[in-house]
């Protein structure tokens, strides 16, 4: 393996031979890298942090250093990545905490951009996008190919649904439905499906028709939340059942 003179590694790490290690990174003595990991330079692991296979990982950022809570005290929780992500410089990323489930997740082939911080108990899925400054506090559930935009903080315990995109600068407050577009421009409200988005990964027309049917439904029409979804549920497809679940499991409420 390629091992910086500068670094500082703690012995117990598991590193395999093809990871580089550069200048000045510290790597405490529970980690474990998987394959061909990349640490650019002065990066920080730490704590009981698991790290799979094809990672970048920048300068400056600090993955599975203790959670910024006041109750945490020094309990052996748990930090895991997945493989093939991009973590850009001053990325910030806390290990869980014993109340919170005890482990801070994020999954695979994710782009983490500057100064991106995922708080403690956080879940985040795989092929998602958090623009820079994109702020997580403890407990939030970013589900999979769901994006977040620049300066946009998300309070805890909210949920935002796969496929959303949330536009840069938007305080989100409550759960994003999946597939929308929710942005500050419109006074932090859904409107409408994340079409290009969409588009992007593969969506057929006839997806994006039902989709829209539903989200008239849900945000255009007289009819309340339950009504809305009564009538989304009677509406073909999986994708518009994933919608109404979203809907009636949410804890905070969602983005309307």
């Amino acid at each position: 393996m390629s091992i910086h003179p500068s670094a500082i590694v703690a012995p117990g790490v598991q590193i395999p031979d093809s990871c580089t290690i550069g200048p000045y990174s510290t790597i405490g003595p529970e980690v474990v890298l998987g394959e061909d990991c990349t640490l650019v330079s002065h990066v920080v692991l730490d704590g009981r942090t698991r790290i799979g296979a094809g990672n970048r990982i920048y300068p400056f950022t600090s993955i599975g250093v203790a959670p910024q809570d006041l109750k945490y005290q020094g309990e052996p929780t748990e930090t895991e990545i997945g493989d093939h992500n991009t973590i850009r410089e001053c990325v910030t990323i806390s290990r869980g905490t014993a109340k919170g489930g005890g482990i801070t997740r994020v999954g695979s082939d994710n782009l983490l951009m500057a100064y991106v911080h995922i708080g403690h108990d956080s879940q985040v899925g795989s092929h998602c996008i958090l623009a820079n400054a994109a702020t997580l506090a403890g407990h939030v559930t970013i589900e999979d190919y769901a994006s977040v935009g620049a300066f946009s903080p998300v309070h805890q315990f909210c949920t935002v649904g796969q496929y959303a995109f949330i536009g840069g600068g938007t305080i989100v407050t409550q759960d994003v439905l999946p597939f929308s577009l929710t942005s500050s421009k419109r006074e932090n409200k859904a409107f409408g499906i994340n079409k290009v988005g969409l588009v992007r990964r593969g969506f057929s027309p006839e997806r994006l028709t039902v989709l829209q049917k539903a989200f008239r439904l849900l945000l255009t029409s007289r009819m309340n939340t339950s009504q809305a979804v009564e009538k989304i549920r009677q509406l073909e497809g999986e994708d518009v059942r994933i919608v109404a679940d979203f809907i009636e499991h949410s804890q905070r409420g969602i983005v309307r």
